[in-house]
């Protein structure tokens, strides 16, 4: 997986998927770039994952741990002009996804995320943006990590169980998600 751009943004959806692999540390140590979460993402996302830590997951502990190694960099606005776009797009996109969109695009860094309508109005809006899915992330970390069938199994369906997350129909890695998730 190459990528273009310096940094990397995460949207709330691929930082969930990840937290549910149990594997959260690795994959981002596996990512060549700066990754990077926005303020608004890392409320929402520490919200939504001690509602997870009730089901007896470790995923704020992995996500705190990676703050504190400098693994994910919290970002943000640094410029009136990130903020307007963030209220603009927030019309369209939800808050995660607005502030996500708005940083990527003014400091023309890739984002990582699944959701469709930000993927659409950022291939509207910035095709210049590199943008990386959940699928293309995990397939690039068990290919650096050498990862066995069996433990790759185990982290794709533990994504789909706790996470919710299957590649959709027009992912191109749909098919090798599904082989190796059997």
């Amino acid at each position: 997986m190459q990528i273009t751009h310096s940094h990397v943004l995460l949207d709330a959806c691929c930082i969930l998927n990840f937290c549910a692999s149990g594997q959260f540390l690795t994959i981002l140590k596996s990512i060549p770039a700066e990754v990077v979460v926005t303020t608004v993402v890392q409320e929402y996302e520490l919200k939504t994952l001690q509602r997870l830590k009730e089901e007896d997951n470790d995923a704020v502990f992995q996500f705190e741990e990676a703050i504190q190694q400098g693994l994910l960099m919290v970002v943000d606005f640094e410029s009136e002009q990130e903020e307007e776009s963030f209220v603009n797009y927030a019309t369209i996109l939800d808050d995660g996804e607005s502030a996500t969109c708005a940083i990527a695009v003014h400091r023309q860094w890739a984002i990582a995320t699944d959701d469709k309508r930000a993927i659409s109005f950022l291939k509207n809006e910035a095709p210049y943006i590199q943008i990386l899915s959940t699928s293309e992330i995990i397939k690039n970390w068990s290919e650096q990590q050498s990862v066995d069938f069996s433990a790759l199994s185990y982290v794709l369906n533990q994504i789909k169980m706790k996470g919710h997350y299957v590649p959709p129909k027009n992912d191109p890695l749909r098919n090798w998600w599904q082989k190796s998730s059997e």
